[in-house]
């Protein structure tokens, strides 16, 4: 009999469902009638021509600051791809570019990404323009896009970048040093899963950018032409006299004839080292074998550690300077 009494209604209840799903829907349709946006799901299909537009966005903002010291913002965003992805260990599949953790403490504040904040505010103003894309793959489709618009090869890119926190952020030191030698460069990139090929030919991206005294303490540039890929970097090294400089910063080289040009204590490294500089030799002389090893290496390195999803096609950027 208590079960008769106190038994629900099967039509009172069914009306208290619709209520709820009504006053839901409504809601809804508030937000997205606020923020349009929001209908734009991070896990909504895109294709090429979604991504080919960031790239273009990327590339067309690429030299348009006359303010901006080094003429482009290229090597800097070359930079940043290479420094949220050097970071892989293959032994416990942690670090690397899926998770672009260096938009937080602590991974930001390591040394070796001082100055990397001027290429995150660069690209923000294309992920405000494109706030689908996540900050792991736009930063890796930057550097893509500085590459090629640089004049170097085109690079394959797909992809299934996830943006992590802080909690994820791997720890400091795993970035190659640049006051150090050979032993220490293959520590850092055999951790990572590279062989002496591939580390010499990941090197010759110091064919771009320079050296700034405000951020790693170093100064100059390696090559007579920093905004433009090319095998420069390894005429350079092997076509040259290096001698310590004299100065109040930390050791670096200056040429003997090139007086205005600079390098590392990591860079002399793959000319000192037997087997190194072997690949310095083969890169110098021919400027398509670099091309197409440089292609490999940093397409593997951009992708350590990304569960990319089964079907993800690796899609080319047409570059800016082809299609004008």
């Amino acid at each position: 009999m208590l079960e008769v009494l106190f038994k629900w209604p099967e039509y009172p209840k069914i009306q208290l469902y619709l209520a709820i799903a009504t006053v839901a829907s409504t809601f809804a349709y508030y937000l997205y009638s606020r923020n349009p946006s929001l209908a734009s799901s991070p896990k909504q299909k895109r294709g090429l021509k979604d991504y080919q537009d960031v790239y273009n966005e990327i590339a067309r903002r690429l030299e348009k600051d006359p303010d901006y010291e080094d003429g482009s913002y290229g090597p800097i965003l070359v930079r940043l791809a290479w420094h949220a992805s050097g970071t892989y260990d293959a032994r416990t599949d942690t670090g690397g570019s899926n998770g672009a953790t260096m938009r937080f403490h602590p991974e930001c504040s390591h040394g070796a990404n001082s100055g990397l904040k001027t290429a995150q505010d660069f690209l923000e103003a294309v992920k405000v323009k494109f706030p689908w894309i996540t900050y792991a793959d736009l930063w890796i489709l930057g550097g893509i896009a500085a590459i090629q618009e640089m004049k170097g090869p085109i690079i394959p890119w797909r992809p299934g970048r996830a943006d992590k926190d802080a909690s994820h952020c791997p720890p400091d030191g795993r970035l190659p040093d640049a006051s150090r030698g050979s032993d220490h460069l293959r520590d850092v990139f055999n951790r990572m899963g590279f062989n002496d090929q591939e580390i010499v030919a990941l090197c010759g991206a110091h064919s771009l950018g320079r050296c700034h005294t405000d951020r790693l303490g170093f100064e100059g540039a390696w090559t007579y032409s920093p905004t433009t890929f090319t095998n420069q970097y390894y005429d350079m090294l092997l076509g040259d006299q290096w001698v310590q400089r004299k100065w109040d910063g930390p050791r670096q080289f200056q040429g003997s004839m090139s007086q205005t040009l600079m390098m590392l204590p990591s860079d002399l490294a793959l000319i000192e080292d037997k087997a190194m500089r072997t690949w310095v030799e083969k890169y110098a002389e021919d400027t398509e074998l670099f091309f197409s090893h440089f292609r490999e290496a940093v397409t593997k390195l951009f992708e350590f550690g990304v569960p990319f999803a089964e079907g993800i096609d690796r899609w080319s950027f047409q570059p800016l300077w082809q299609s004008s």
